[in-house]
């Protein structure tokens, strides 16, 4: 029988209490209370019922929060006083296999994990079962996401349910006292997966089913190759990578030479911090982001090279290195064998994404690497390395992966019927690729990032994970949403879907859905003032945008979500149109034909007699041959050329970036006097001169600011200096655009989007501006600011519009 002053409590909780050893501490906590009771995951989260003293159980709610698991986050706490049951629970406290149907589970998926202090330090020491076991976990860390089939986070829902548990694994499974209580993905040697070593003309190893030390045959195989100057394809987390030595200039330039990667740069994988810290500059900020569970690459400022550690062609002309430390034991074991940094890029041929499957590594990587250190765990959800910087103080991500991904947002206190989101697909854009959808209450999922949509393996990667998280949540799509570029592969793909479906598409204009997204992640509403600065994107009128301000206006019941755009930098044409993208040099010309016309002060040294004419002819036909767009990437991308930065790229962004890197340079070099402001004066077309209401949109007009330009560099002026000029000349505009366009002066503020702001000066110099003006500026974090982040754009749209 019950005692007096006893009680019941019945708990649901909610967030991400799933995979991050929430039921564990759960156990523990009422354990040291003298509670009994029971635990178990289930669709939402998780669901727990304690029986004791009132007294204890108060302080059982007290201490939830305070001392949950490190990874876990409490959205939602319900709570259900009962009376206590007469038998009360003679078991004591237990964990409990999940109950109920999980026809609509909602429970936040983890992300993957970097290995804990606890597990790394088992790897090493001789006396553990788990020595150099390259798969060693805990509740704490380990795969997650990348297991994952099936909602809850059970052994049996993932790729691991193949592999029972030993007897000494189920004895620490069923241990309170032990780390690896109730830890999903725990293994070791004798049960767990194993490595494999491939190479061509070299028999197949596999690793033994017992510890063989700190190096197993396999992985002896990999270091033995990787230090011959070979490239090997390693299975990772999420996927394979191709890793090489990153101080051997002929390996790095072979794996440019197999990849077809001439330029971009490669990440780096290196041992510890201690060698991060002599490569690199690295605050305290950075290096909590680099050792951070989520193990991102991590964009660092590099220090002069004081020695052969790295290769120069690893970051061509590029004062940045994007650096991780270990995600895995794996990697940790490999890096700690070799002692230097590694190489680790992508496992995908230029164009397609990610390879995580190794029956087809061989086909699709074989041309590429010259062993296969592979594994037997499965990959549920391939998934990329992340990559984050930090930027005007705080974290910028530009890709949402591995460690991060997915994630989800709540924007229930955006929208009047929160529920209505549930089952809505947002598509996102052509270039990384990623998918939003929205779930019951009014909260979005963010989908991993996917790469470029520029091949057909690419499109069918997107269906698959579209397939597998609705399955995963159990939903079933109520609406689409999609850019409105008219080509895009991410379009077509949500037209076909809506079409199959029989449910409703909505389309929405890519700078429009830019600066939603930033309002999303904010918990923001219209109206709102913004500005969207990107490459290009189709902007409905013909023309390509990218250097827009915009309002966002508060929307009506039942329509769509409305913008206006107030200003445009002027329009400028792109001679050939599609190659311009690439072509710095093109978007140059284009800007002198425009500024100057035939005249003499057009001419531009990057192009032979021919290739001007020819071009020229282009622009004087006009329409397609020479579409006018609005974009401030082009615009980095024509004074990139202007300076003789850059004519060709050979990856996205890589003029900005060169401009960018000369700025930098600019910013510790001595003041140079420049021969005037460098101004980009904001009014009305030259139409619309002398009418009593300027006509929407206003321009930007470009043309002073390069004229003092070419004025600066034709008399010597720099090139460092001239850039850092144009990226203070920016940061100038946005305050003059605040300032004319705030129509409440108590609620100054600036929404920063587009992928012209991964220009970490650009946002420095910005956000200090805007502040100084008394205008608050806000730019994406938890999301990429490029059109990795354009799906919750997108699917606030259609929030607003249901």
């Amino acid at each position: 029988m019950t005692t007096a002053g006893q009680r019941r409590l019945r708990l649901e909780v909610e967030g991400l209490v799933q995979g991050v050893g929430f039921r564990p501490f759960v156990h523990r906590l009422a354990s040291s209370l003298a509670l009994a009771g029971w635990v178990e995951n289930n669709p939402s989260g998780v669901c727990l019922e304690l029986e004791g003293e009132e007294a204890a159980l108060e302080s059982f709610l007290e201490r939830l929060d305070l001392e949950r698991p490190p990874h876990s986050r409490l959205d939602r706490l319900e709570q259900q006083w009962v009376p206590a049951q007469a038998n009360g629970h003679p078991n004591g406290f237990q964990i409990r296999p999940p109950s109920g149907s999980a026809s609509s589970p909602t429970a936040l998926v983890p992300p993957d994990l970097a290995p804990c202090a606890a597990c790394l330090a088992e790897l090493v020491d001789p006396s553990s079962r788990r020595c150099g076991y390259a798969f060693t976990s805990c509740a704490h860390c380990g795969p997650r996401f990348s297991i994952l089939r099936a909602l809850p986070f059970e052994r049996r829902h993932t790729s691991l349910a193949s592999f029972p548990l030993c007897a000494a694994c189920s004895g620490e499974y069923t241990d309170p006292a032990n780390r690896r209580f109730h830890a999903q993905t725990t293994g070791c040697p004798a049960c767990g997966p194993r490595l494999s070593w491939w190479a061509a003309a070299e028999p197949r190893l596999s690793d033994p089913p017992l510890s063989t030390g700190l190096l197993s045959p396999c992985l002896a195989a990999a270091v033995v190759a990787l230090r011959a100057g070979q490239i090997v394809a390693l299975l990772g987390v999420g996927g394979f990578q191709l890793l090489c030595l990153a101080g051997s200039e002929a390996s790095v330039a072979e794996l440019r030479r197999r990849k077809g990667r001439p330029e971009k740069p490669f990440a780096l994988l290196a041992p510890d911090l201690a060698w991060v810290r002599r490569h690199c500059v690295l605050s305290p900020e950075e290096e909590a982001l680099l050792t951070s569970p989520a193990a991102p690459i991590v964009l660092l400022r590099r220090r002069p090279p004081s020695d052969a550690a790295i290769a120069a062609n690893v970051a061509p002309a590029n004062p940045w290195l994007g650096v991780m430390l270990p995600a895995s034991p794996l990697h940790a074991l490999l890096l700690r064998e070799l002692g230097v940094a590694l190489v680790a890029t992508s496992g995908n041929r230029s164009g397609e994404p990610l390879c995580a499957d190794p029956e087809r590594v061989e086909a699709e990587l074989g041309a590429i690497a010259d062993g296969f250190l592979v594994h037997n765990r499965p990959i549920a959800n391939p998934v990329d390395d992340s990559v984050v910087q930090l930027a005007a103080g705080r974290p910028l991500r530009l890709r949402h992966a591995r460690g991060t991904a997915p994630t989800t947002l709540d924007l229930s206190a955006l929208l009047p019927h929160p529920d209505a989101l549930a089952g809505v697909v947002a598509m996102g854009a052509q270039l990384k690729g990623s998918l939003a959808i929205g779930l019951p209450g009014g909260r979005a999922w963010l989908g991993p990032h996917l790469g470029d949509l520029d091949s057909l393996a690419s499109e069918l990667r997107l269906r698959e994970v579209l397939s597998s998280a609705l399955e995963r949540l159990g939903l079933t799509p109520r609406r689409f949403v999609v850019d409105g570029h008219p080509a895009y592969v991410s379009r077509r793909i949500g037209e076909e879907l809506a079409a199959a479906a029989g449910v409703p598409l909505l389309a929405v204009q890519h700078h429009h859905a830019h600066v939603l997204a930033v309002a999303a992640e904010h918990g923001l509403v219209p109206p709102l003032l913004g500005v969207a600065w990107d490459g290009a994107g189709y902007g409905g009128d013909g023309s390509l945008w990218g250097g827009e301000c915009l309002r966002l206006e508060p929307a009506a019941p039942g329509q769509p979500a409305r913008f206006q755009r107030l200003a445009q930098l002027r329009p400028f044409p792109l001679p050939g149109g599609t190659p311009a993208l690439r072509e710095p040099r093109r978007a140059a010309l284009g800007l002198l034909a425009t500024a100057f016309g035939d005249s003499s002060r057009s001419t531009h040294s990057a192009f032979s007699a021919e290739e001007k004419r020819v071009l020229l002819a282009l622009l004087r036909r006009g329409g397609p041959h020479a579409p006018l767009c609005s974009s401030i990437g082009r615009l980095f991308d024509a004074v990139a050329s202007l300076l003789g930065l850059i004519q060709v790229c050979s990856f996205e962004g890589q003029a900005a970036l060169r401009l960018e890197a000369a700025a930098w340079e600019g910013m510790r070099a001595t003041a140079f006097e420049l021969a005037g402001p460098y101004t980009l004066p904001i009014g009305p077309a030259s139409e619309t001169i002398g009418s009593s209401q300027p006509v929407l949109p206003l321009q930007i007009n470009w043309q002073p600011l390069l004229i003092a330009l070419l004025a600066d560099r034709d008399r010597g002026v720099p090139v460092p200096a001239i850039a850092l000029a144009f990226h203070q000349a920016l940061a100038g505009l946005l305050v003059a655009l605040a300032e004319t366009f705030s129509d409440t002066p108590g609620e100054r503020r600036l929404l920063l989007a587009g992928g012209c702001f991964q220009n970490r000066l650009l946002l420095q110099l910005a956000a200090t501006a805007l502040q100084q003006a008394g205008i608050e500026a806000l730019w994406p974090q938890r999301i990429p600011c490029n059109d990795g982040g354009l799906a919750l754009g997108q699917l606030l749209a259609a929030a607003q519009f249901l």
